[in-house]
């Protein structure tokens, strides 16, 4: 059984409530959305959180980037998701669990706990995540139960390698090329890589 932290909808969204990518800075998503997630959440049940669309589940989402590059990942066949097979993202992230509550943020700690999951990275490297927005999409319903809280490292530093090569494979490829491929008619993107990739807010990460 795996419990995730959720937040009421209406904690989240008191008024209007955004659709797509909404670019913000640092304090402005502490003080609407990081604040509030983490005042008014609480752990429930996941089978429970997937199918009540009156709670959110936040999910750090995490772009990986190198100067003009960013990482690229497509899900293999061997993955068990079916639906996303050679399905590609430009995100590192889940849902966030009870182990996240240590000490620290809470969001932070899922961040480098999903990072180091599916990437190798140096152990002692200290990780500098950038917050630039938040990723929502109510006109499906996986979407309708999360929302990405979109960072950025700068990894122009590091070595980074894919973990389970057996489940998904990575390439850094340059932000130009995989906006030109999430803006085609046939985007082989999941949703939200394609939101982040066509709104331009990664040339500012990455220039």
């Amino acid at each position: 059984m795996e419990f995730v932290w959720v937040v009421p909808r209406s904690a989240l969204f008191p008024e209007a409530t955004p659709n797509g990518f909404l670019a913000l800075e640092a304090d402005q998503l502490e003080s609407r959305f990081l604040g509030p997630a983490r005042d008014e959440g609480f752990f429930i049940e996941r089978r429970y959180a997937e199918t009540h669309p009156e709670f959110k589940q936040p999910i750090p989402y995490v772009a990986i980037c190198q100067e003009d590059k960013v990482l690229c990942l497509t899900r293999l066949s061997t993955q068990g998701e079916k639906r996303l097979h050679g399905k590609k993202s430009i995100g590192v992230g889940g849902h966030i669990n009870p182990c996240d509550q240590s000490a620290g943020d809470i969001f932070a700690n899922a961040c480098h706990r999903e990072l180091h999951e599916e990437l190798i990275l140096p152990n002692d490297a200290a990780l500098l995540l950038t917050p630039v927005g938040i990723i929502n999409d109510d006109t499906s319903a996986v979407g309708a139960v999360h929302l990405g809280l979109v960072y950025s490292l700068d990894a122009s530093q590091l070595d980074v390698s894919i973990r389970e090569t057996d489940a998904m494979a990575g390439e850094f490829q340059t932000l130009s090329d995989l906006r030109s491929l999430a803006s085609s008619s046939e985007s082989p993107f999941e949703t939200w890589s394609s939101f982040l990739l066509t709104s331009g807010v990664l040339e500012l990460q990455t220039s």
